[in-house]
């Protein structure tokens, strides 16, 4: 169990959590382990098999602090919140979006340029990087792929074509990921992403990070009042969080594959925190899964240059902060959306 950024994260099995007046007590079988005020928290995330008394569930949901269930693979599984708050008119504009195909394919182009623009940073980093040749051409090759990947989409007059292009360049992407990958590489080797479940290490962790920026990204869309069912790049899907997908689009390799590369290279992760299953499923071992997150939560403190702000501000903060700039092109404040480009 940690406390980041003003979120409890719950990891060890078997805790129960409860509500004294107005001080939340952890529990690990029977054995009072941590007590926090309730007002230093923001939010609780819990993995596992975890206990929250309903006393605190409704404290929470009261005060409109986030609680967050994982499985104890770090699936995503289910959130607890008060009722639906937020401006009306800002939904209303956001859904009124989708009839507007200039608008939506608008949008959508923007935050898949970011992505791969964001994308071709980290390839190139990899490739200054690289310890031979090979891997510094294969990497300089999926850089250039991707720059084509993004003139294309200048070009690009519908959603569809914008969809492909996405899909294209992250083919090329996880094609060459591995390059990257100094320690073990056959342990975390990787052709393609998969997932559901996950067949290999390297994107069992990848699947475990973007969970935790999914959570983020959800986060980010219901704090300014968004529907974060409601995207424009992501298909709509009942029960699926197409906007937070959209969001998090330009994150996933500044934020989660650079961290998971660090984690490898490192050797903070390594071949023995993963668990085969019957039938080739991937999972990541319970002591491993605390490691990410703290590392995850401290990647997150970094600071980075925000282009249209102008100024430093946490990693962790980006999401919330293009949530809100996308918010004021949904309301006609500001004609184009644009991508948190990392440098």
């Amino acid at each position: 169990m940690h406390i980041l950024l003003n979120t409890l994260y719950l990891m060890t099995p078997r805790t129960l959590v409860r509500l004294d007046h107005e001080t939340v007590k952890i529990e690990v079988e029977g054995q009072l382990k941590m007590q926090i005020p309730l007002h230093h928290l923001g939010s609780i995330v819990c993995f596992g098999d975890v206990t929250l008394t309903t006393p605190l569930i409704m404290r929470c949901a009261e005060d409109k602090r986030l609680i967050v269930f994982h499985d104890q693979h770090g699936r995503f599984k289910a959130r607890v919140e008060g009722p639906v708050s937020g401006n009306v008119f800002l939904r209303r504009a956001q859904h009124e979006a989708l009839s507007d195909s200039k608008k939506t394919n608008a949008i959508a182009r923007n935050i898949v340029a970011g992505k791969i623009r964001n994308t071709r940073q980290v390839v190139l980093r990899g490739a200054r990087e690289a310890d031979n040749e090979d891997d510094r051409k294969a990497l300089q090759e999926t850089a250039r792929e991707l720059a084509h990947g993004l003139e294309a989409l200048s070009r690009s007059p519908d959603l569809e074509q914008i969809r492909g292009i996405e899909g294209n360049a992250a083919r090329h992407y996880f094609a060459t990921l591995d390059r990257m990958v100094r320690v073990n590489r056959e342990a975390f080797k990787i052709t393609h992403r998969n997932r559901r479940p996950p067949l290999d290490r390297m994107n069992a962790l990848l699947s475990f990070i973007y969970s935790l920026l999914l959570n983020d990204c959800l986060s980010a869309a219901e704090g300014v009042g968004l529907d974060p069912q409601v995207g424009y790049l992501h298909v709509l899907r009942s029960g699926r969080p197409a906007l937070a997908l959209d969001l998090m689009e330009e994150f996933r390799a500044i934020l989660a594959d650079r961290l998971a590369l660090t984690l490898i290279n490192r050797r903070q992760v390594v071949e023995g925190d993963f668990v085969e299953r019957p039938g080739g499923a991937v999972h990541i071992n319970d002591n491993a899964r605390k490691e990410i997150a703290i590392a995850y939560q401290k990647r997150k403190q970094e600071e980075v240059l925000h282009p249209v702000l102008n100024r430093k501000v946490p990693l962790g903060l980006v999401p919330h902060i293009q949530a809100r700039l996308l918010a004021r092109v949904l309301r006609g404040d500001a004609e184009e959306y644009l991508p948190f480009m990392y440098r």
